[in-house]
């Protein structure tokens, strides 16, 4: 069970020199911006009532993980209490989907085409009012699935797990380095302090995911926090902690760190554009 969350400073109002964090950008541009939709708050699921994990859905892409995948979604089951949907878009060659499967998961088989093309096609399969994202390597957290509904029933439109909070010592001395890179970047970029952009661990209203393009492959992570953002919802980073992977990594750390930074230019430029 990883440590009680608490906010970081992203989501707790000013930041420790006073600037706009991404709470105030999303009270301060939703009342102008007409790209946000309109979001249930309060909790609110169109009844009146909080949404519990049977308003969930937990999406992951997944290639080649079935060292993990197995724990991964018992963490799930036993976290939700088995209340919550699971979605694999599978790519694999090994018996990830199988495993998947075997755990009740909702298996969608693709051919491999990269991370974002799997990602995206698992956030949009299916229809529960919240998308939690995961990785399928047992990194993240899925203890932190309750905080991040509460968040969500506090009127989140996206909630974020910040790894790097923690310090993320699990995470390879150069990944680390590489992503407080991206976030000094997109936070640049913005005029929007954020602290982790390419965190795998995120939930959303359906609403958000729905309503926006998603155009990047390897950078999808990314973009699933910076278009939000620009768009004046309501995106909160919380901390998680961070554990080794189980398995291999498919992501080459130069090629795919050149791709990540080019999507975080792209797109912030895009949005900045879009503005005009």
């Amino acid at each position: 069970m990883s440590e009680s969350l608490t906010p970081s400073a992203v989501g707790s109002g000013d930041d420790a020199t006073g600037s706009p964090t991404v709470d105030d950008a999303a009270a301060d541009d939703s009342a102008t911006d007409d790209g946000a939709a309109e979001t249930a708050t309060d909790g609110e699921d169109g009844t009146g009532d909080a949404y519990t994990f049977e308003d969930v859905s937990v999406v992951m892409g997944t290639y080649n993980e079935e060292a993990a995948i197995g724990t991964v979604l018992s963490d799930v089951e036993r976290v939700t209490d088995g209340r919550a949907e699971v979605v694999c878009v599978d790519g694999s060659s090994d018996r990830t989907p199988e495993i998947a499967r075997e755990h009740g998961a909702r298996v969608i088989e693709q051919e491999p085409q990269g991370y974002g093309v799997a990602v995206r096609e698992a956030i949009l399969a299916p229809d529960r009012p919240i998308v939690v994202t995961a990785d399928c390597d047992d990194t993240y957290p899925m203890e932190a699935l309750p905080e991040f509904l509460e968040a969500i029933n506090a009127g989140a439109d996206v909630v974020s797990g910040d790894r790097l909070y923690h310090g993320a010592s699990a995470m390879p001395a150069f990944n680390r380095l590489g992503n407080h890179a991206f976030a000094a970047i997109a936070s640049l970029l913005m005029a929007e302090r954020v602290h982790d952009t390419t965190t795998g661990m995120r939930a959303y209203r359906r609403e958000v995911v729905e309503d926006i393009a998603w155009t990047e492959n390897t950078g999808l992570s990314a973009e699933l926090l910076i278009r939000p953002l620009m768009r004046g919802y309501d995106v909160r980073e919380r901390p998680i902690d961070y554990a080794e992977r189980l398995g291999e990594t498919k992501l080459d750390p130069i090629e795919g760190g050149a791709a990540i930074a080019k999507s975080i230019v792209t797109v912030c430029l895009e949005e900045r554009l879009r503005r005009l």
